[in-house]
């Protein structure tokens, strides 16, 4: 039984502790070592990559302690009084530190007369006061208030980086992960720590032993098998409508998420053309994949004549671009399915 959820429990506390972000932590670490704080920080990313954990850390690195520490949830606290209340207790001095630190999460979520309340405070705060703005959607925010921020992005973590932190996890709670179960919770979790461990947690704890398979991510995370997705790609590869849709209502038919179904096909795909394209990079994708799937990779890789190309990618992306607003999960995939085989059946025909 888990005493806590993994994300809050290896959350890392530390600069040491945080992974796959050297950049932030390099900036903000040279910041504090020169003292030279800004009053307004931007962190800017998508979600799950570690944007409040180092806010916290900047927070504690820079001597603030919790009584002087305040985190708003900007999605609950969107409108004007909100912030005309914020703007008064700015003016308050800390409590037992030399700064406040205020860390405003989801800030694209304020309204805009909230956010030109802000922006009186952010044009002139007072000096004991560090603002912390965290948001998912940069863009949406004014230029007003970004202008005045000094801006930090937060990259998405590699592959590799969160299926070593995954397995280091796994290892730390007693468990033993494949290096493809790794690589798979990684991929699962679409560059999010939180997704990952998220991940991670529901298989431990419904996993019949200490050793955890590709098999059991698959079948606990809703992930596709691997011999449904080697279905649909030898079915483009031949150009082969029918056995591509047979392998998308396969996996709808056993409720697989159809993200994870075209993340994990995308994956192999680009496999493939790497193999096909770029011959040096062999070992390393042998590194990534089991002994069985690299055999196929490499038979598709190794043919003149196929459906896998970087057209086919094209509009693989453009079906995932659009899976979140179809009703039926299913039918972006399926009309990529068609345009791409239709596109060969009419290069032939043309050629004829």
């Amino acid at each position: 039984m888990l005493s806590a959820t993994l994300y809050r429990k290896y959350r890392p506390n530390n600069w040491s502790e945080v992974v796959g972000q050297e950049a932030v932590v390099e900036g903000l670490s040279a910041s504090l070592k020169l003292g030279r704080i800004s009053h307004a920080y931007l962190f800017s990313g998508s979600r799950g990559t570690g944007k409040t954990s180092v806010a916290r850390i900047f927070a504690r690195e820079l001597g603030v302690g919790l009584h002087d520490t305040y985190e708003i949830d900007a999605a609950s606290n969107t409108g004007v009084d909100d912030v005309r209340a914020l703007n008064e207790s700015v003016r308050v001095l800390p409590f037992e530190s030399k700064y406040k630190v205020y860390i405003i999460d989801e800030v694209h979520m304020l309204s805009k007369s909230a956010f030109n309340a802000l922006l009186k405070t952010l044009e002139e705060p007072p000096a004991h006061v560090v603002f912390i703005l965290a948001t998912t959607e940069a863009a949406k925010l004014p230029e007003t208030v970004v202008s005045r921020c000094q801006i930090f992005e937060f990259r998405k973590p590699s592959l590799p980086i969160i299926a070593k932190l995954i397995a280091e996890v796994a290892k730390k709670e007693g468990f033993a992960l494949e290096p493809s179960s790794a690589e798979l919770v990684a991929l699962l979790s679409d560059g999010s720590f939180r997704d990952a461990y998220g991940i991670l947690q529901k298989v431990i704890t419904t996993s019949s032993d200490k050793k955890v398979s590709a098999d059991e991510v698959e079948r606990i995370a809703g992930a596709p098998r691997g011999a449904i997705i080697d279905k649909f790609i030898v079915g483009l590869d031949e150009f082969n409508a029918n056995k591509a849709l047979e392998a998308v209502a396969e996996a709808g038919k056993n409720n697989v998420d159809m993200k994870a179904f075209l993340k994990l096909a995308l994956r192999k795909i680009r496999f493939v053309l790497l193999l096909k394209y770029a011959k040096d990079l062999k070992e390393r994708i042998a590194n990534e994949v089991p002994k069985q799937e690299l055999e196929l990779l490499q038979k598709l890789a190794a043919k003149t004549d196929s459906g896998i190309s970087s057209a086919t990618v094209l509009e693989l992306l453009n079906a995932y671009d659009h899976l979140g607003f179809s009703s039926i999960p299913e039918l972006p995939i399926e009309l990529a399915v068609l345009k791409i085989t239709d596109n060969q059946r009419l290069a032939t025909n043309n050629k004829n």
